[in-house]
């Protein structure tokens, strides 16, 4: 099996293989394996079960050095030779090539971090925990601390995690320690199909423990469940969908670093406030003589402060119009004596009709700017009244519509006999 086409010759200086088989860079094939059945009958998991990931890397050494093709491009370009001209020419095995070199192998650190582990890619980090925390407007406003009650998974203390006693713990048979179970299938004329799932008799742990072996308080599980309360500090100004974390306060695992308890802000309505950013919108309600002769109203605050609010008389306010409390809006997160505004919108409401008499209007409308000068009407103009506007005129249109469809209908010849009108 050819590894390399295109690339030119090359001697490296990797013989890290060598060295974990302890021969030289050139021992014969009998050396080679005379001292691979030495070392793998030392390292047996068999019989060094801690020493299981020593076994994986004297098997991966020796098959490569047995392999004639393998160890020459080995020899010649290293550990990434090696991984590229078996990348480069896999004959559509590219998944069996990942799953046995795993993910760390060539990405720093120990250069068998990943080939080692059986093709199954460990993680360094557990998954964090996300928990969502409903705060009022008001909440958000003065700041608050609430407690959070937590079930979390954490380290068996009377096994330490091992799920029994010491060196109880075997690699699976089944999946040889890899967690993960590969079957292969022949799906057509030189054409096979990679199945991976996850080892049913370890699920997934690659590891396995005799019941009668286990630890009496997790059952060989590793990991109890126990509660903690977190305490939350809910800062001024914080915003919703904001995100507060707590490291390493997730579920807890062997040999994995603890993920994080993330808590995720969601803020309720508020009847009056409602939140743009820094400001606080809010709508508010007056009459027609407020709006024209000016007005003050009281107003409680986040905080429960009683604010009065004036608009001094001469200044109208028009229906729709807002108007700027400043720095009466939320916090600054970080820099809580910063605020946004309050802004107001105001709702005009006018009198019913007739609420006053003629003579009583024609005062009013001496106080009132005169309206504006209207063009004299023409002699032929038709005099007509405004009415107000209810749906049922609108119902009442449609109503006369549908019945001169419905003559339109009958016309053509849809419905009954038509009915015409005699002439005399």
């Amino acid at each position: 099996m050819a590894y390399f086409t295109s690339r030119g010759g090359g001697n490296s200086n990797d013989t890290t293989l060598y060295e974990i088989l302890g021969v030289t860079k050139n021992a014969s094939d009998a050396e080679l394996k005379k001292s691979y059945r030495k070392l793998a009958k030392e390292f047996h998991p068999d019989k060094n079960p801690e020493h299981g990931e020593k076994f994986k890397e004297i098997s991966f050494a020796y098959e490569v050095l047995s392999n004639s093709d393998k160890r020459e491009t080995y020899d010649r370009f290293g550990m990434e030779g090696l991984k590229e001209g078996m990348s480069g020419d896999s004959g559509g095995m590219d998944d069996i090539f990942s799953h046995f070199f795993g993910g760390g192998m060539f990405g720093g650190g120990h250069p068998f971090g990943g080939a080692f582990g059986g093709g199954r890619r460990r993680r360094t980090k557990g998954e964090d925990t996300v928990h969502r925390l409903g705060v009022s407007l008001e909440d958000l406003y003065n700041g608050k601390t609430a407690k959070l009650q937590l079930s979390k998974n954490t380290i068996c203390a009377p096994c330490n995690g091992h799920g029994g006693k010491p060196g109880a713990m075997q690699p699976c048979r089944t999946c040889q320690g890899r967690g993960i179970k590969i079957s292969i299938r022949q799906i057509g004329p030189g054409m096979v199909q990679q199945l991976q799932s996850t080892c049913p008799d370890c699920k997934g742990e690659g590891e396995r423990i005799n019941e009668r072996d286990r630890c009496k308080r997790c059952h060989g599980q590793k990991t109890v469940k126990e509660s903690k309360i977190l305490e939350v500090h809910v800062d001024k100004g914080m915003r919703e969908g904001q995100k507060i974390t707590f490291r390493g306060e997730g579920d807890q695992q062997p040999g994995i670093e603890p993920g994080d308890v993330i808590i995720v802000l969601i803020e309720k309505e508020h009847d009056i406030f409602k939140r743009n950013g820094a400001d606080l919108h809010m709508e508010h309600t007056i009459g027609i003589t407020e709006a024209l002769c000016g007005f003050q109203f009281s107003l409680r605050h986040l905080d429960k402060r009683d604010m009065l609010i004036k608009y001094p008389a001469g200044g109208i306010i028009q229906p729709g119009c807002r108007r700027v409390v400043e720095n009466e809006g939320m916090p600054i997160y970080r820099h809580p004596f910063d605020r946004g505004h309050l802004i107001i919108k105001f709702n005009i409401e006018f009198p019913e009709n007739n609420f006053a008499s003629e003579d009583q209007l024609a005062e009013l409308a001496k106080l009132l700017p005169p309206p504006p000068t209207q063009p004299e009407p023409s002699e032929d103009a038709e005099e007509v009244d405004l009415v107000d506007y209810e749906a049922r005129h609108n119902s009442h249109g449609d109503g006369h519509r549908q019945a001169y469809h419905s003559d339109d209908d009958d016309e053509d010849g849809q419905g009954g006999p038509s009915v015409q009108c005699a002439h005399q």
